[in-house]
């Protein structure tokens, strides 16, 4: 099967010109205009029943979280180290389309996008002085609760998130390019349900897969114009205003338009090798300036930390204690997550390409986890050293609005305007590229699969981004932003269960492969799978 051949549904019949699967597409479309308009005529009912529903999850469900997202980090490391690691995602002469920089810088920026910022100095401070958590047992502001802040942190952003995301993204890259099905979620039941992934049952996957990429994408752009204000009113004394965090969304919006137009090479690729280079020049700035000695020290004392308590923390459910802490934290984390994965994984996948398993696994597992780890413990640290050995006032900025933490760390250090200003710059790049690449995924899944849509479509979804940011915002500001992370956490119980049936049909789907590679010219990986399937019945 030709590398370069284009594989999507090939169903005229619920086509457009512009490649548009109208199932998807509509339903999909009439979704968020409800959902949007319900939630405008009905917000304070959305968002009470919302936050009863996410209560009742964490009560209900949170071991499940808790087991979940280990099994999804454990079959990541089995999938790196078995067996089947030398296959390759595509034919067995394909290689990949990017480099590793180029690979990892949009890994990198897709993956973490502007929460990476918005937490990086706001977690680490409010586990150490203001919400420590309950099994930590050390008192605010101790050296001990600074230590377990940190290990917390790393936690939520480390190897269990990156995980979920490769589980996916594995088993789309796998099922596209080696399979030879569409670049989409349907295609990864295929072991399972065989050529009826074509139907209603195929599409009412991909639905929530765009639905839940829409709101996702958009509450983070909420997020990040919100804290670009913060910003603002840090540098330049300007107020926090509805009218300015529209205006800031607008804006980025039009930037975000102009890389959907210029496509993934021109667009995204460069722009996220930028933005991962001005992140480590504003940390690396940070480092030099700063006490760095003792960050130095506390990257490599929070990594080890980290490890030694990896088993500890990926089982905990604090079974003993208050559960509030957990539900607010770590199962928050966990929904928020497995709610993103469809949109990160598919973008993984599409720019993957030609690794083999091993390659793909070890790559997407460590190197972005490690530059999360540097950041996090860079910004972190440094907030937590100016209130343990500085003058202090971090925490108080944090207390109350979390998107000032970062701000608030940078007014301690030389050159605090231009600091500022880069670190705007970075969020807005951040808000480039998540709009973007969450535009693309969410074409591809509206196209069939295809994985070159027009960029009008694009450009589409990018509208479709902000303008549902905007209306949150206008409706209710972080309250209405709330409602819609809260219905994210709950979308992730279904999606979890998702995940797992999906692990399931790729085990199905590896168990075929000719691992010694002496596989006839006639026989495709698509025929043995369906070979396979039958042989089960």
């Amino acid at each position: 099967m030709p590398e370069e051949k284009r594989h999507y549904l090939p169903s005229l019949e619920t086509r457009t010109r512009y490649n548009i699967r109208v199932p998807v597409f509509v339903t999909s479309a009439l979704i968020a205009i409800l959902f949007i308009t319900i939630g405008l005529l009905f917000l304070d009912n959305i968002a009470s029943g919302l936050e009863a529903l996410q209560n009742q999850i964490a009560v209900s469900l949170g071991w499940f979280y808790t087991l979940t997202m280990t099994i999804f980090l454990l079959l990541t490391l089995w999938l790196a180290f078995g067996k089947y690691g030398g296959v390759r995602l595509g034919p067995d002469y394909s290689r990949p389309d990017y480099s590793y920089v180029a690979w990892f810088a949009m890994l990198f920026s897709a993956g973490m996008g502007i929460g990476l910022l918005f937490f990086a100095v706001a977690e680490p401070i409010h586990h150490f002085s203001i919400d420590v958590p309950p099994a930590s047992g050390a008192d605010p502001g101790s050296p001990q609760a600074a230590s377990d802040a940190m290990n917390i942190t790393f936690f939520h952003w480390g190897l269990h998130a990156w995980g979920v995301y490769i589980l996916l993204a594995l088993a789309l890259s796998y099922f596209a390019y080696r399979v030879g099905l569409p670049l989409s979620l349907r295609s990864t039941l295929y072991p399972l349900i065989g050529e009826r992934y074509r139907g209603w049952l195929g599409d009412m996957v991909d639905v929530i897969a765009i639905v839940g990429t829409l709101f996702g994408v958009a509450t983070s752009l909420g997020l990040g114009a919100i804290q670009i204000n913060a910003g603002l009113t840090y540098v330049a004394g300007i107020e926090a205003s509805l009218t300015l965090q529209l205006a800031i969304i607008a804006v980025i919006s039009v930037l975000a338009a102009i890389s959907v137009v210029l496509g993934v090479d021109a667009g995204i690729r460069r722009i996220s090798f930028t933005n991962m280079v001005l992140v480590f020049i504003l940390a690396a700035f940070i480092l030099a300036v700063g006490p760095t000695a003792f960050l130095l020290q506390s990257i490599i004392e929070s990594i080890g930390y980290y490890a030694q308590n990896l088993v500890q923390t990926s089982t905990r459910t604090d079974a003993f204690v208050d559960p509030d802490w957990q539900q607010d934290w770590t199962l928050f984390y966990w929904g928020w997550w497995i709610s993103w994965s469809p949109f990160v994984a598919m973008f993984i996948a599409r720019i993957s390409r030609g690794r083999t398993i091993r390659e793909f696994v070890t790559g997407v597992l460590l190197v972005p986890t490690a530059m999360t780890f540097v950041v996090l413990t860079i910004f972190g640290k440094m907030g937590i050293y100016i209130d343990m050995f500085g003058d202090g006032g971090v925490a108080d900025a944090t207390s109350n609005e979390l998107e000032f933490a970062l701000f608030a760390m940078l007014e301690h250090l030389p050159w605090t305007a231009a600091l500022s200003i880069l670190a705007m710059v970075v969020i807005a790049i951040f808000f480039v590229t998540s709009s973007d690449s969450g535009s693309l995924v969410k074409d591809i899944l509206a196209s069939g699969g295809d994985l070159r849509p027009v960029w009008q479509t694009r450009l589409f979804w990018a509208s479709t981004e902000g303008i549902i940011a905007s209306v949150l915002l206008i409706a209710g500001g972080a309250t209405a932003l709330a409602a819609f992370q809260q219905a994210a956490i709950a979308m992730g119980v279904p999606l979890a269960l998702l995940l797992l049936v999906i692990c399931y049909s790729l085990w199905l789907a590896l168990r075929t492969e000719p691992l010694d590679r002496e596989v006839t010219q006639n026989t495709t990986v698509k025929e043995q799978v369906e070979r396979h399937r039958h042989s089960q019945r």
